[in-house]
């Protein structure tokens, strides 16, 4: 009898993570995701295609005949259990890539495995590698299984730490983490009804899973680990729309599940929003946010909601971060039901974000450069285009446990931080931080407590609401 108790009460469980979701929420959250998976049936073994999973030997080729083959007329393409390593793989429309339990594609460290290809990177549209797995103009498509893909990237992550070594003297920190191309674990471009469930992503050479100009996107189940090196962000939304990130358990070392829509003057120019993004039920680790708005916020971030997120450890929470040239926006943004244990800075608002690497600059006499250091370097005119208007932004039912300092937010004296609003937050940190710079905040119900009971302090700033505090 206890058994049968204790198995409706995991069955439950699993329900509601699987269908979390409030009856109030706006209408569209119901309309994210991939709309269709591939249907067929048909199995084309990479195997039979001639892919070795000893490790032996690349079988990129082989993989991708049998990706090619598929996409005649849809199929799943699968591996026999074994280590497969491979460079760039292409997925085409209506193919399924199953990568199952006990199979682990390994990324090759053959840098001519990855061909340079028109994308975009960190806000700038450029020549880049291609990624691990990559998902370009195509619709329909899943890859699933509950397997690994480890992208091996020390490699790339020694690349950036040497280059950047170099740089930094020179007064070009801004161009390290663009001069230094890394392969990303998996990029989906441009494309539509994509679904990623269920599988294990680990040691990207640069971001885990950048979605990038492409809409009805699901990112369901992943876990995301082992990633050591700079700017292994564990999900990236870049210029995207009606995109569903559910259920993930992410360990990387930058931002965590960031929503991204183009830097400076070349982002002003694209000019494309990521909007329509719905984050739940999704646990975080180690990492630089919990949920990140920027700091590439030129095309606008909007219409994002945020339902029953779990941060632990994590260095930021919901992290808002933008730069004097980027301009654009973040609106229309609900955070609810997110607990937070040992997270560092839980709440950080800035629009004056990391000024080595946000401002690029050419030094004198410098000659024989990329073109996209000019087009970095293109001024954005007038300088008020430049400021970026975070607006109307709730934050509610939130927890907080074992913070450092609990606000983190500074606005420019030109553009302040509006329309914030916090509700039934009780948050516990050494202390309670500052504001500044910002207009038009409510706090209701929010009460914090502080090593020394000390407030939050308020300045420069109009009609800003004070939390309740006291002392631990």
């Amino acid at each position: 009898m206890f058994g049968l108790f204790l198995l409706v009460i995991v069955s439950v469980r699993a329900q509601k993570k699987e269908q979390s979701f409030d009856n109030d929420l706006p209408s569209w959250t119901k309309q994210t995701g991939a709309r269709q998976i591939p249907k067929s049936k048909k199995i084309f073994s990479a195997n039979s295609f001639g892919a070795k999973g000893d490790n032996s030997g690349s079988s990129t080729k082989a993989i991708q005949k049998a990706i090619d083959e598929a996409a005649k007329k849809g199929g799943i393409v699968t591996f026999e259990k074994g280590i497969y390593l491979t460079g760039a793989l292409f997925l085409k429309s209506n193919v399924h890539l199953r990568v199952d339990e006990g199979v682990t594609l390994t990324g090759s460290q053959d840098e001519s495995e990855y061909p340079r290809l028109p994308t975009r990177v960190a806000g700038i549209e450029m020549e880049w590698l291609a990624a691990l797995i990559n998902v370009n103009d195509a619709k329909n498509v899943k890859i699933s299984g509950g397997g690994t893909i480890d992208g091996n990237g020390k490699k790339w992550w020694d690349k950036y730490w040497a280059l950047r070594k170099e740089y930094e003297p020179k007064g070009l920190r801004w161009a390290s983490d663009y001069d230094a191309e890394r392969v990303r674990l998996m990029v989906i471009s441009r494309s539509s009804d994509v679904t990623v469930e269920n599988m294990s992503l680990k040691r990207s050479g640069f971001w885990t899973v950048q979605v990038l100009y492409s809409e009805f996107v699901t990112t369901d189940g992943l876990k995301i680990s082992d990633n050591g090196g700079s700017s292994t962000d564990g999900v990236d939304i870049d210029s995207s729309r009606y995109v569903l990130i559910q259920n993930c358990d992410i360990d990387n070392n930058d931002d965590d599940i960031c929503l991204k829509a183009g830097r400076d003057f070349d982002g002003l120019r694209v000019n494309r929003p990521t909007e329509y993004i719905f984050i739940r039920d999704n646990l975080i680790r180690r990492g630089g946010g919990v949920i990140s708005f920027g700091s590439e916020t030129s095309g606008g971030i909007r219409h994002v909601v945020a339902l029953n997120n779990q941060g632990i450890g994590t260095k930021e929470g919901v992290r808002f971060k933008s730069a004097r040239t980027r301009g654009g926006f973040v609106e229309d943004v609900l955070v609810r039901g997110l607990k937070m244990d040992g997270v560092v800075l839980p709440f950080t608002f800035t629009l004056n974000w990391n000024p080595s690497y946000s401002y690029a600059t050419i030094p004198e006499g410098m000659t024989n450069y990329p073109e996209f250091w000019k087009v970095m370097n293109t001024p954005v005119l007038p300088v008020e285009r430049g400021y970026c208007d975070f607006n109307n932004i709730r934050i509610e039912n939130i927890e907080v446990q074992g913070a450092n300092r609990i606000f983190t937010a500074e606005g420019l004296p030109d553009k302040l931080i509006r329309n914030v609003t916090f509700s039934n937050i009780t948050a516990q940190g050494k202390e309670a931080g500052n504001i500044q710079f910002a207009k038009d905040w409510k706090m209701q119900n929010v009460k914090i407590q502080t090593d020394s009971g000390e407030n939050v302090k308020i300045s420069k700033s109009q009609n800003v609401d004070a939390p309740v505090a006291s002392k631990k």
